[in-house]
């Protein structure tokens, strides 16, 4: 099976003609959240970024295994091994055990991803469910001579790596570059090497998270827990790794080198990385302030916000940029991305109304190879939307009795519009996504905040009168400190 898809490798810095390690299966692996607090927005970019490569690969007809993991343990705060334990921090923080704290963040990140209609994974692997995989392969790598232990915390040699294979093959940098932009080792360090990083880290005893090993009893390194899962999951070397362009420099750089040192063979032929978010220009970030989650964006409940935007709006937007691009959010953005995608979904909704005619007197019967050809592109979705919009006139004209359409030609214009809008981009009615439009859920939403003003204003009647004849119609309502919440 081979189809003429071009990808853009990072390790090659270049487009590359796909060709799958085994000809009809695609083995994919993309890096997941760590889930100690609400998913932000750059995931969810990275998310259904890889969601549409996925889709776009099952339509090609490929047997595509999807691993997408769930980083549970071992995440310090510092990339460099520095720092408490994210989950620890958090669990402290809240009084909660750290597997609270996961099951809560990982509930919240599936909750997102289904509002954004992203398919799931076919395997979504912890780390705590793989410990002793990552064990064997920290095992595997001392015995290869690439990394040293001391006082039950073991490290990668990095220097000695480099000596065989060049470390930053992946960022294109040489190794004494990467160790000019790195600070020198303090008195209290026991790493060899300033690039050295950690596969095992001894648990201090008041660690809640930790495992015994050949070593003592520690929590295995962020870095490693990746490679040991794709391994695990897609051999030895698999076909494409994902993730955001952030993970290159430290966390992907490190899975290669490894893996590479445990299994002796590259792991990944096609390494693809999604671009970052700013918002009005400014790269997005919790410092900047300018961070928003994908709630907020939803409701409108964030200062640079004007109102709130749909999860199918922001999809729909997110499509509209290649994913190898900078994505900027601003409020003018998001409000042309609105009106776009009801002009899409309008349009799809009227071809479905269409009559066919004997013959056609406009030309449609390209659009699958043009759309397909976007596509093929490195996954170029702005270019295949753009082909869609185009057909839109031509449905218009039809629809308005100006132009005609065989029956032919109508049956396969469905079909292209069915498998590009809804199995390739993901897009959906919001109707269908709400249990009702956003107009409806407007109107009940100002209801509610009436009913809250004239609690505020002491006017009981009036609060009473709305929340009354609300809960009659079948709406259950419940104040919050908030505000409200409610649900039929």
């Amino acid at each position: 099976m081979e189809h003429n898809l071009y990808i853009y490798n990072t390790l090659s810095r270049k487009k590359e003609q796909f060709i799958p390690l085994h000809e009809d299966r695609v083995g994919m692996y993309v890096c997941g959240p760590t889930v100690y607090s609400d998913v932000h927005l750059g995931n969810c970019r990275t998310f259904i970024s890889f969601d549409l490569i996925y889709r776009y690969l099952l339509y090609l007809g490929y047997k595509v295994r999807y691993v997408r993991n769930i980083t549970d343990a071992g995440h310090l705060e510092g990339d460099r091994d520095e720092g408490d334990d994210k989950f620890a921090k958090k669990a402290k923080l809240e009084q909660l055990e750290p597997m609270e704290i996961v099951q809560k963040y990982t509930v919240g990140f599936h909750d997102v991803l289904n509002v954004f209609n992203t398919l799931p994974p076919s395997i979504e692997p912890t780390a705590t469910g793989h410990i002793s995989e990552q064990i064997e392969m920290v095992k595997a790598i001392l015995e290869s001579g690439y990394a040293y232990e001391i006082e039950g915390t073991v490290y990668f040699d990095v220097e000695k790596y480099n000596k065989d294979l060049p470390y930053g093959i992946l960022t294109n940098r040489k190794l004494e570059d990467l160790l000019e932009g790195t600070r020198e080792l303090g008195g209290q360090d026991e790493k060899k090497g300033r690039l050295d990083f950690a596969l095992w880290i001894k648990a201090k005893p008041e660690t809640l998270m930790q495992w015994p090993s050949p070593w003592g009893w520690g929590f295995p390194g962020w870095h490693i827990e990746c490679s040991a899962m794709s391994t695990k999951y897609l051999g030895a070397t698999f076909d494409i790794h994902g993730g955001g362009m952030d993970l290159q420099a430290t966390h992907h750089t490190n899975e290669i080198a490894q893996s590479q040192a445990c299994n002796h063979v590259a792991p990944v032929k096609y390494w693809m990385h999604t671009n970052m978010l700013t918002v009005n220009g400014v790269r997005m970030s919790k410092s900047a302030g300018n961070g928003f989650l994908p709630k907020e964006l939803f409701t409108g409940a964030h200062p640079l916000l004007e109102r709130g935007y749909s999860p199918m709006t922001v999809r729909f937007f997110m499509a509209q940029s290649h994913y190898r691009s900078t994505l900027d959010f601003s409020n003018e953005a998001l409000q042309a991305s609105e009106k776009g995608f009801e002009r899409l979904m309008d349009g799809y909704a009227r071809l479905q109304k269409l009559q066919a005619s004997t013959a056609s007197s406009v030309y449609t019967s390209s659009l699958r190879s043009k759309c397909e050809e976007a596509m093929n592109d490195d996954f170029n979705t702005p270019i295949a939307i753009a082909h869609l919009f185009d057909a839109l006139k031509a449905i218009n004209l039809i629809h308005d009795g100006k132009e005609t359409i065989s029956a032919k030609d109508l049956e396969e214009l469905k079909s292209v519009f069915k498998v590009f809008i809804e199995d390739v981009l993901g897009l959906k009615s919001e109707v269908a996504t709400s249990g009702g439009s956003e107009a409806y859920k407007g109107a009940v939403d100002l209801l509610l905040n009436m009913r809250l003003a004239a609690k505020q204003n002491k006017d009981w009647a009036t609060s009473d009168k709305i929340r009354n004849e609300l809960t009659a119609l079948g709406f259950e309502i419940k104040d919050t400190k908030d505000g409200f919440e409610w649900k039929i």
